[in-house]
């Protein structure tokens, strides 16, 4: 899966638009780049009346829409899922996930700070990798302007996608993402790539999806 990053800070502090000049600048430095939003108090995707409200309506366990230009899929769920999970629904394809929110997971993350919103941040230093600020903080951690995004990029470039390994592997059982440290996650990888290799048709693997459903 490909490295993950939380934008966090107070409401209105201009998460969003830290995203949004971020994904930016990163496009243009050739990367590709996905974007995840946390939405704690919920939404609606699918409008009553549409087609794809009436499938999800009637008990299907997952609707799936697709055309030409985009492809949604609205699936319910019984809990808040934590970022592993959303990840994984993206797959492989991109160099980067920068998420907004998602200030209680395991992510890495830069905290958002406005002087307008008053002192003190959501975080403790320790907690975060860096700090985007409209003024200087006692904080020990790397520091960036709002008006300095390209260092920001240029921060989330050397410490995280140029430091993802070639091959990794995420392991998820019964819906749960295990928690493995980078030695599993590689060793698991690399076999299965070895493995995969050997097979005819398996020229060339960018990327390798292995589900394993086990019946009653």
């Amino acid at each position: 899966m490909p490295p993950v990053i939380s934008i966090v800070g107070k409401a209105k502090s201009g998460k969003t638009t830290l995203i949004e000049r971020l994904v930016a600048e990163l496009k243009q430095r050739g990367y590709r780049v996905a974007t995840i939003k946390h939405s704690p108090k919920g939404f609606e995707l699918d409008q009553p009346g549409k087609d794809s409200w009436r499938l999800a309506r009637s008990g299907s366990d997952a609707v799936v829409i697709s055309s030409r230009q985009k492809l949604a899929m609205i699936r319910p769920q019984d809990h808040d899922a934590i970022i592993e999970e959303v990840v994984r629904f993206l797959g492989p394809d991109f160099d980067i996930v920068l998420a907004e929110g998602f200030r209680k997971g395991s992510a890495l993350k830069i905290e958002v700070h406005r002087k307008e919103l008053g002192e003190g941040l959501l975080l403790s230093p320790k907690q975060l990798l860096a700090i985007v600020t409209d003024e200087t903080l006692e904080a020990d951690v790397p520091q960036f302007s709002w008006e300095d995004i390209a260092a920001v990029a240029s921060f989330i470039e050397e410490k995280l996608i140029s430091k993802w390994p070639a091959a990794e592997a995420v392991v998820v059982v019964n819906g749960s993402p295990l928690t493995l440290s980078r030695f599993p996650r590689q060793m698991i990888a690399n076999t299965l790539l070895a493995m995969v290799s050997t097979l005819k048709g398996a020229d060339e693997i960018k990327s390798l999806d292995v589900f394993i459903r086990r019946k009653d």
